[in-house]
């Protein structure tokens, strides 16, 4: 029981420390990491060295791995650029197990000793301090020394687990190793539930000291061996819970890196599982396996296994990507949610640049059309799936918002023409408008969602009233799209009718309803969330609305605004 309180315990700090090691690594250099991923990736072994590099500085494959999703995700990077930046970090992340490989075989060493100076220091800079480097400066001994002291725990703990020639553990342990394929799992799952491959390859090793594999040197090492394999597929875990929130492009990526490591881990199994492979890296290292140098042995299968991978990987990315690809293909309506695509080299372009930008607010408006179709489709369908589509959908709406709108005021710092100056902050206001539908759109599922719940159902007549209103709704979405492809005043206009129109309809299905609800045709919490509905859908109309206005005005604020007729002068 203690051995098993403090080989928890030691692990938890060994946890804490790699966050906080990682988290001050990042802070001092994030930023400069994201560039690096986005900029050095034209080629793929570039994207190799560049993935390999950057987790050597953040010391997290999971971090860089998630922080390629969020990239892609944005349109900053292919799926190719992707997949080399993964493969790429499979080979930094061993850096660790050499660490710790390494800190593991001196046997006389006491770890947490030189780690205390460590931790008083990072303490001094992250409290004392009041300069933000300082204070990362501190993050980061910090976290080097909780690091340090977790391993020695864990060391500790099972330090005379070797002696126990009749351990159950070392027993289960042996047990599992000689099944490659079972240890695979085994570290698979342990990886998993910590979601660190360099916590779970640091209990290897720190266990394969202690003799946690037996006192058989040679074997131990062959039977640790495929345990950290199984670390490798753990691993993918964080980046596929950080995909759960990603587009269709995040998602694949993550696919990628988890189709990545299990292909490599099943064809070095054969080898594992007869000997070869441990051979191999005997021949490499010559010398007697020793408690003191095991742990080193086990760093080094690690990382031939993650090179080796790479290496044989690096020409054969395009059957990656296929492969993903036809795993996850795209769906019917994910043309609409592209993630935005803005070349900052073409800023210095700025009438180049004005056309992507218009190019993304399409797709951005034709995004908040699918939302809108698919919100009204569940108030009859009553799909779950597509209630979170919608609100998928209204998550991509908001990054085309903070993309776009970053690379309008990156635009407004350049050498502009007066047409495009004067352009410029009315894209602003009808990229605001738009991600507005998307919230809108999201408030109509949320009714379906609460109908759902309550059991409620909406009469024929209200259905009838939605279909009408949806008509008018996609004629405008339409109209507006067309406008803003071509600057198409006629199409503008036309909006604007279309928007009189869905204010006309509003006021109108407003007072039906409150008469359908005084003759008892329809219950009163069901007309409420109709007529809330029904409100959602005119405010959609007034955005589409916002956005007509600034095509009619040339895209200037300096035109005078068209405004539409009041709702009285629309003819039934």
């Amino acid at each position: 029981m203690d051995m098993a309180f403090e080989l928890i315990g030691g692990l938890a700090m060994f946890l804490y420390g790699m966050g906080q090691l990682s988290d001050g690594l990042k802070r001092a250099s994030g930023a400069k990491m994201r560039a690096l991923l986005g900029n050095l990736t034209k080629y793929r072994v570039m994207g190799m060295f560049t993935g390999a590099g950057v987790t050597c500085l953040i010391q997290s494959s999971s971090a860089t791995t998630v922080m390629v999703i969020g990239l892609i995700n944005a349109g900053l990077l292919t799926l190719s650029q992707s997949i080399a930046i993964i493969v790429g970090a499979n080979v930094g992340t061993t850096v660790t197990g050499w660490i710790v490989g390494v800190a593991a075989g001196f046997k006389t060493l006491k770890i947490s000793t030189y780690a205390l100076p460590l931790l008083a220091a990072g303490f001094g800079f992250q409290t004392l301090s009041r300069r933000r480097k300082f204070q990362t400066l501190g993050q980061v001994l910090l976290g080097l020394s909780l690091l340090f002291i977790g391993l020695s725990i864990m060391k500790d703990s099972i330090g005379d687990l070797g002696n126990k020639e009749t351990s159950p553990v070392i027993s289960m342990l042996m047990s599992i190793g000689d099944n490659p394929l079972l240890a695979v799992l085994a570290g698979a799952f342990f990886t998993m539930v910590v979601q660190s491959s360099s916590a779970s390859i640091a209990m290897v090793i720190v266990a394969a000291t202690a003799g946690g594999f037996g006192d058989n040197w040679d074997q131990a090492f062959r039977i640790a061996i495929p345990f950290v394999l199984g670390g490798n597929i753990g691993t993918t875990v964080t980046a596929q819970l950080a995909a759960l929130q990603a587009n269709i492009s995040g998602k694949r990526a993550a696919m990628a890196h988890t189709l990545f490591n299990l292909l490599g881990t099943l064809i070095v199994l054969p080898l594992v599982y007869y000997g070869l492979y441990s051979q191999f890296i005997r021949m490499l290292m010559p010398g007697a396996v020793t408690s003191s140098t095991i742990g080193i042995y086990i760093a080094l299968a690690h990382t031939v296994f993650n090179v080796a991978s790479a290496v044989v990987a690096l020409p054969l990315l395009g059957v990656l990507e296929w492969a993903v690809l036809r795993i996850i293909p795209m769906s019917k309506d994910a043309n609409a949610v592209q993630p935005v695509t803005l070349e900052t080299h073409l800023l210095d372009t700025p009438v180049l640049a004005m056309g992507q930008v218009r190019r993304e607010i399409i797709k951005m408006t034709q995004a908040g059309q699918t939302a809108v179709d698919l919100a009204l489709d569940t108030l009859t369908t009553r799909s779950l799936r597509a209630l979170e589509k919608v609100q998928e959908i209204e998550t991509t709406t908001d990054e085309y918002q903070e993309a776009i709108t970053h690379y309008l005021v990156e635009l407004s710092c350049r050498d502009l023409d007066e047409s495009i100056a004067e352009e410029l902050p009315v894209f602003m206001h009808s990229v605001n408008d738009i991600e507005r539908i998307g919230d809108h759109a999201t408030n109509v599922a949320e009714i379906t969602q609460e109908m759902i719940e309550k059991g409620m159902e909406l009469s024929p007549a209200a259905i009838g009233d939605l279909d009408r209103l949806r008509a008018e709704m996609d004629a405008m979405f339409a109209n507006v799209i067309e406008a803003l492809a071509h600057g198409d005043r006629a199409h503008a206009k036309a909006a604007l009718k279309n928007e009189k129109m869905i204010n006309h309809l509003e006021y109108q299905y407003r007072a039906d309803h409150v008469d359908r609800m005084q003759n008892g045709k329809c219950q009163p919490n069901t007309g409420l969330l109709f007529v809330d509905c029904v409100q959602n859908l005119e405010k959609v109309g007034d955005h589409l609305a916002n956005v007509a206005q600034g095509i009619l005005t040339g895209g200037s604020w300096a035109t005078e605004l068209e405004l539409p007729e009041p709702i009285a002068e629309i003819d039934n």
